[in-house]
């Protein structure tokens, strides 16, 4: 058996084993592209009926969405106020059910409440399981499977469509220039058959897209493998781990009080052009727990991370890209490298088209394996 044959076995046989998962990937990658810019399109209760001189009180919001919640079991783990005037404040709250469960809706309940922070009306209260793109994300990363499941399944798709690429390029390459005038783009003819039309299409898009594919799959293992994630993380650290130490509450100055307002109208002031602002509120059975806030800009290099002091809203550690190691910087980045995003809306496009073509190798790939075991079947008949 001659080298080139023995590839074109090993990418056979490897695309037709992670095909399926590979379209399903490729497929929940296109839907979830813009995510951010077609939910509040999509769901109405993103937005406020009207819009009001003076909002509510932030405390008093929380207040509000914990007597709407209709399930006393959860409890509330944090809110999202979008720097919009026209927008609703989310306020959420989980609850963990069976952490070994099968299925990911048996894992954990979710809910999100939306409230008009200028009347205190609850527009939507949404279980966030069953919410079409957390359902779109959840089947992409690890087939609304367990992640324990799941992630090995997808990782390991994914490893096989890596090498899939590689071989792939291997058996494009041509032999000559004569050659390579039909494998860098489309000949076709009124004349040209279904065949090979489906057979340029497998080759002269999967080599244009190769590259791009080939991010989008490598910082997809990010989230299937923790000791891959752990081992990027120490390469870009230098081979060294970096552990950040955690910061507390002074429970010396307990108060039943807590500060919300305090501490969000301090973020409010330091970040006034901020997209939007996130707190993560501490349990109230963990007395040194903090404020975890997180201000999301346009730009991810300018997000910044604050945590305040539960009892007396002093702020504890501040943290900016800047301030990260190279390895936090790399992670950081990471769902935005994989969703082009990094590269702002046209890198999002990018993404969108990739996530197409990725899909559409194993189909056309079987397309050609099909043709060909057909035709060999036709002439030993």
């Amino acid at each position: 058996m001659t080298f080139k044959k023995l590839i074109l076995k090993i990418h056979l046989w490897l695309g037709l084993a992670s095909g399926l998962i590979v379209v399903i990937l490729g497929i929940t990658g296109c839907l979830y592209s813009f995510e951010e810019e077609l939910r509040p399109i999509v769901h109405d209760y993103y937005h406020v009926d009207q819009v009001k001189e003076k909002k509510l009180p932030l405390s008093q919001i929380i207040e509000i969405a914990k007597k709407a919640n209709k399930n006393p079991k959860e409890s509330i783990s944090g809110c999202r106020i979008l720097n919009e005037n026209d927008r609703t404040v989310i306020v959420w709250f989980y609850e963990e059910l069976n952490p070994d469960a099968f299925w990911y809706w048996n894992q954990y309940q979710s809910t999100y409440l939306y409230v008009d922070p200028y009347s205190g009306a609850v527009k939507k209260q949404e279980n966030v399981n069953f919410e079409f793109f957390v359902f779109v994300r959840m089947l992409h990363q690890t087939l609304c499977l367990n992640s324990k499941i799941g992630d090995p399944i997808t990782g390991t798709a994914t490893i096989i469509f890596i090498i899939s690429l590689i071989t792939g390029l291997i058996l494009w390459w041509p032999k000559n220039k004569q050659a390579a005038k039909q494998r860098f783009w489309f000949q076709w003819k009124n004349s040209t058959k279904w065949k090979r039309k489906n057979y340029d299409l497998h080759n002269i898009l999967g080599f244009y897209s190769m590259l791009f594919a080939l991010l989008i799959a490598l910082t997809g293992l990010v989230w299937a493998f923790q000791s891959y994630d752990k081992g990027l993380q120490w390469l870009f650290n230098g081979g060294k781990t970096f552990k950040r130490e955690k910061v507390v509450s002074d429970t010396t100055q307990f108060t039943k009080n807590r500060p919300l307002d305090k501490i969000y109208a301090s973020v409010k002031q330091s970040h006034p052009e901020a997209k939007s602002y996130y707190m993560f509120l501490p349990k109230e059975t963990d007395s040194l727990a903090t404020y975890n806030t997180f201000i999301r800009y346009k730009s991810r290099f300018d997000d910044t991370a604050t945590d305040y002091d539960q009892y007396t809203a002093k702020p504890l550690r501040t943290i900016k890209y800047k301030d990260k190691s190279n390895g936090e910087k790399f992670r950081f980045i990471n769902y935005d490298l994989h969703v082009g995003s990094i590269l702002g809306f046209p890198g999002k496009v990018l993404a969108f088209f990739a996530s197409l073509i990725c899909a559409s190798l194993p189909i056309t790939g079987f397309l050609i394996w099909w043709g060909r075991n057909n035709k060999k079947k036709k002439q030993s008949t």
